[in-house]
C-alpha cells in the first residue's frame, strides 16, 4: 500500500479515535476525578492528556513506514 494511501488512513483512524476517546475521558474527569484532592487531580488529567497516544502508536508507525 503507497505510503500516501497509508497516510490519509492512518489520519481518519486518528481522528476518529480522538473524537471518541475524549468525551469518554472528559466523562471520568467529571464523575471521578473531580472528587479528587488537587494534587492528584493534576496527576490523572496528565495522565489522561498522555494516555490517548499509547494505543496510537502501533497505527503511526505502520503510517510511517516506507513503500
Amino acid at each position: 500500500m503507497p505510503r500516501r494511501i497509508r497516510l490519509l488512513i492512518g489520519t481518519v483512524a486518528i481522528l476518529v479515535f480522538v473524537c471518541l476517546y475524549a468525551p469518554l475521558a472528559m466523562a471520568l474527569a467529571d464523575s471521578k476525578i473531580a472528587e479528587t484532592p488537587a494534587a492528584i487531580q493534576a496527576v490523572l488529567y496528565s495522565i489522561l492528556g498522555i494516555a490517548w497516544i499509547f494505543p496510537l502508536m502501533p497505527l503511526i508507525k505502520w503510517m510511517e513506514r516506507p513503500d
